[in-house]
């Protein structure tokens, strides 16, 4: 009986403790985590799936879906275009194309609309225009957003697949944000704690948000940001600029799953936001990432003597 109530004690002790972190604490690991993490990164690769769109209204401008090969590197990552599927409205006809833009190969000319492809599940009509439009400087703007947006946000100076700087989470960045231990609950069926966070200087445009750390790992599993503040009055007015709802949502899981020694990923990552420029432009950007098919690097390296010869 003494040893099953010594149990107990020690048991609620341990709790108690872990209920007296706070969110400097919590976030310390995590930096320390994702400093590691960050490092580890660079010995896998792994395959990135996303669907970037740009849209007025429910009609689709531009769309692509690609895979691209992300290979790790000290500083960043290369990318390697795999697969590219993509279509711009065109002339009130949807033209495809399966080759980046800067390649200047023709788009096909297809018969679809945008009644006929407001379902942005449907394939379209071919059709029997034998017209093949170059992909050139006269395009629509909406060719070239698509393309920056996801260059921007997902392969900028980034080892994950997601644009550099988006979250908070490295000792390096931390820094400059406050954070705010809120409770803890269940996410993903993980039990996390539930930390809000917001730049230290309040007149910085950065992002506040909430991110959901595992209380064993003290890793994040989910990390939701928006701008900590909107565009200047004047330079909405002036220059006809706005981003309302601009944020990021991106979910983290260890690779591979079922080993302790696991690195901790982002998987997904998405945003949807509207972009308002100049005053005639109006756009809706969507933009879903999906981190797939990690593979851990490997390098042979062979011993030779000087009578075996190279």
């Amino acid at each position: 009986m003494r040893l099953f109530a010594a149990l107990i004690l020690s048991l609620v002790a341990v709790g108690a403790r872990a209920q007296e972190l706070t969110a400097a604490d919590i976030m310390s690991r995590v930096a320390a985590n994702q400093d590691r993490s960050e490092a580890a990164r660079t010995h896998y690769v792994y395959v990135q799936h996303a669907r970037t769109l740009s849209r007025k209204g429910k009609t689709i401008h531009c769309e692509e879906v690609t895979d691209i090969r992300i290979i790790p590197t000290d500083k960043g990552s290369e990318q390697k275009l795999l697969t590219l599927d993509g279509r711009l409205l065109y002339k009130g006809k949807y033209l495809h194309y399966t080759h980046p833009p800067s390649s200047n190969v023709p788009m096909e000319a297809g018969a679809s609309t945008p009644d006929q492809a407001k379902d942005p599940a449907s394939p379209g009509v071919q059709g029997k225009d034998n017209e093949e439009p170059a992909i050139g400087d006269d395009d629509p703007m909406d060719l070239d957003l698509v393309e920056n947006m996801r260059d921007n946000l997902t392969a900028n100076r980034s080892k994950d697949g997601i644009g550099a700087g988006l979250f908070p989470l490295t000792t390096k960045v931390q820094a400059e944000y406050a954070y705010t231990l809120v409770g803890r609950g269940a996410m993903d069926g993980r039990d996390c704690y539930h930390v809000t966070f917001v730049p230290r200087d309040k007149d910085d445009f950065g992002w506040k948000g909430d991110a959901w750390i595992d209380t064993k790992a003290f890793e994040p599993v989910l990390v939701h940001t928006r701008m900590s503040r909107n565009i200047p009055f004047a330079v909405r007015t002036l220059l006809g600029t706005s981003v309302p709802g601009l944020g990021f949502t991106v979910t983290y899981a260890p690779e591979p799953t079922d080993s302790p020694d696991a690195i901790w990923f982002p998987v997904t990552f998405g945003t949807e936001f509207n972009l308002h420029v100049l005053f005639f432009f109006n756009r809706a950007i969507v933009l879903d990432v999906r981190n797939r098919d990690f593979e851990q690097t490997h390098v042979h390296s062979t011993i030779r003597d000087a009578a075996t010869g190279p």
